[in-house]
């Protein structure tokens, strides 16, 4: 086991809803996110909330100025050879202007939320602007 893995947590419900997740938004015709914060006195990771954001200006409103998030994305697109990819990529927000304490505790759980939530890649975003551009980065995610 981990160290990342003692430290932090994930319930039966939450593990449950990650697999859902990547499971169903696999074959999706719109982008899919959901946002996953750190409780600061459990060190449990959850979803925030119940919402599948399919819009990526909606879920930039929803993101926090001043706390990193776990943002986990599908977003479907076509390859320039035609064919169509949907990335699965795991989203870590950590804006700049987050105090000192809340990067070490996203930072310790990075590597546990990617590795449980089972993505191809994680992209670090330091503010709501670079969603924007999200799918310049995606582009060459296979």
């Amino acid at each position: 086991m981990s160290s990342e893995a003692r430290l932090y947590s994930f319930t039966q419900e939450t593990e449950s809803k990650l697999r859902k997740f990547r499971l169903g938004t696999s074959r999706a015709k719109d982008p899919q996110a959901v946002i996953y914060q750190i409780d600061k006195q459990s060190l449990e990771i959850a979803q925030m909330g119940d919402e599948v954001f399919t819009n990526i200006q909606e879920l930039a409103d929803e993101l926090p100025d001043h706390s990193p998030r776990f943002i986990l994305l599908s977003y479907p697109l076509t390859l320039p050879s035609g064919r169509l990819s949907v990335p699965y990529v795991l989203l870590y927000y950590l804006p700049v202007t987050c105090n000192a304490e809340l990067r070490m505790l996203y930072a310790g759980a990075k590597e546990l939320m990617r590795n449980t939530a089972e993505v191809g890649k994680v992209i670090e975003i330091v503010d709501i602007e670079e969603l924007e551009s999200i799918e310049g980065k995606l582009g060459g995610v296979e």
